[in-house]
């Protein structure tokens, strides 16, 4: 039974006042108050920029942040889509300790609070602007709509530089944020950029942004590399400054009026680019996000690159600790991640804690399109040079069935042209590698195989590294209660779809019902099932 309205404002407004006093009586004795908290998070960004020595895709503000703070070389979310990452972020636990929130498109649970209304419950003024957490219903236990990240700032627009990107002005946007914020209390902004998710105008990075097909100087394996896929990728990278563009202008913002010294900066993004096996999928392309901090006054020895593996479950951890909050004081779940201020204090470059020495990936229901409103259940490990994922259900297609136009994969001209060169030839090895079905196990050395498409898994015997990373894997999942390992995967299929339009797509389709799909293209769809 929901609680009395009057009871649910009531809680609410003794927990603002708990949070407001302890942070006045800091400031009264004498302690230096937290960092306000600017958090930056792009839409579908892969680890390319000018500080990870991209030369095609240009992000001085990025940069600046890298160099005048800590650039992360290996930091991932646990899982590459939008909704689930989202989750990870707010919640500081992996997503399959996070029930009906390891899905896309969910209704979110409400026993998991955010680290957003636990900051507001504590005095923070916290806001964002276009997407937080996202897709999805997330309500409170009256009804209400949850406030994840803070209150919403969009009122300001802007003319797009194409008709794919956002209207919104986020600067300005969080200027007005700022302008609201309560003078002597601090307060946390999420920037939630729209870009570079599709869709995208095509030949839009060249004839725009001024670049060349030949500025990108090597096409990962899993892709034909030809001018449409360059024109895909050169569009994609001109999104990914229009983000950073903003994220420039929020910087010299804070400069101006004097709060970038005490305001630590987190860049990065949900996940990996939307390319056919990226984004959506499990592994190195899908999973590897940017990331870089800067904050004067918490960060020492700025400039640094570390080797570090770190996730996305740590990021939570980091900001309840700068803001001088006591994690039992929150009232949010037990965080898996650690606080990354071990990082920020260290002077060391490379590998400053050896013990973060890898981190765990993986997926469950994302997009519609299965038979039963089936997922691809996969879950895995990085460590090291190597990348091991074991696959549940192997005998699904991993980027969604082929009569329902491969939904788990967004539509671009990257997916036209490998889907329209196997059907010219099936046995087109960028169909297979994108779309065709994997085995249980795949196991790649990120180091002799950057695109990972050599699986090692497939050797006869396997190998010792195989056995090592499947046991350690299959034990912290356990440690950590995951379901699937526990035998009720199953329970993740179960859950409903927050959009009524998805439940039962596949057998709807099937059937001859019309049903709306606005992120693939209508070509996706093949006439008859594919050969598995």
């Amino acid at each position: 039974m929901n609680p009395p309205r009057s009871a649910v404002c009531t809680r609410f407004v003794f927990l603002f006042a708990v949070g407001l006093t302890a942070f006045v009586n800091t400031l009264q004795a004498g302690e230096t108050p937290p960092p306000n908290i600017l958090f930056a998070l792009a839409d579908d960004w892969g680890a390319q920029g000018g500080a990870y020595g991209t030369s095609w895709i240009k992000t001085p503000a990025f940069d600046r942040v890298a160099r005048e703070g800590i650039l992360f070389n290996r930091a991932y979310t646990p899982s590459a889509k939008c909704a689930p990452s989202r989750a990870c972020i707010i919640t500081g636990r992996n997503p399959w300790q996070l029930k009906e929130a390891a899905n896309h498109i969910c209704y979110f649970p409400q026993e998991f609070k955010s680290w957003g209304e636990a900051l507001k419950e504590h005095g923070w003024f916290v806001g964002y602007t276009q997407k937080g957490w996202a897709p999805g219903v997330a309500l409170g236990a009256d009804g209400k709509p949850r406030l994840l990240t803070g209150v919403a700032f969009n009122e300001h627009r802007a003319p797009p530089p194409t008709p794919d990107i956002s209207n919104n002005d986020y600067a300005a946007n969080f200027a007005a944020f700022l302008d609201a914020a309560p003078a002597g209390k601090p307060w946390c902004f999420w920037y939630g950029g729209a870009e570079p998710h599709r869709g995208y105008e095509y030949g839009s990075g060249v004839a725009k942004g001024g670049k060349k097909l030949t500025d990108i100087d090597r096409i990962p394996g899993c892709w034909p590399d030809n001018e449409t896929v360059r024109n895909d990728l050169l569009d994609y990278a001109f999104e990914v400054e229009h983000f950073d563009r903003h994220l420039g202008r929020m910087l010299a913002e804070l400069e101006k009026r004097g709060l970038l010294a005490n305001t630590l900066v987190i860049v990065t993004s949900d996940n990996g680019m939307p390319f056919p096996r990226g984004k959506g999928n499990t592994g190195e392309l899908p999973n590897h996000i940017p990331l870089a901090a800067m904050w004067a006054g918490g960060i020492a020895k700025p400039g640094r690159a570390v080797d570090d593996f770190v996730s996305f479950v740590d990021i939570a951890p980091t900001l309840v600790e700068v803001a001088g909050l006591e994690w039992s004081a929150t009232g949010m779940a037990p965080p898996t991640g650690h606080s990354l201020t071990d990082i920020f204090h260290s002077e060391k470059s490379g590998i400053t804690n050896p013990a973060r020495d890898h981190v765990l990936i993986g997926r469950e229901r994302n997009d519609i399109g299965r038979p039963n409103d089936e997922g691809y259940p996969v879950r895995g490990i990085i460590k090291g040079n190597f990348v091991y994922l074991q696959n549940f259900e192997p005998t699904r297609w991993p980027a969604g069935n082929p009569e329902t136009g491969y939904l788990d994969c967004d539509g671009s001209p990257t997916k036209t042209f490998i889907l329209a060169a196997h059907r010219t030839n099936p046995a087109d090895i960028f169909w297979e590698r994108c779309f065709g079905m994997r085995p249980r196990e795949e196991l790649y050395d990120r180091r002799e195989d950057p695109d990972c498409l050599k699986n090692l898994a497939l050797a006869p015997q396997g190998t010792s590294v195989q056995s090592e990373l499947r046991e350690q894997l299959f034990a912290e999942l356990r440690a950590q209660g995951d379901p699937r390992i526990n035998g009720e995967g199953a329970l993740f299929d179960q859950y409903l779809h927050a959009n009524p339009g998805n439940i039962h797509f596949y057998e709807r389709f099937m059937k001859g019902e019309k049903l709306e799909t606005k992120w693939v293209n209508p070509t996706d769809y093949e006439k008859a099932p594919a050969q598995k």
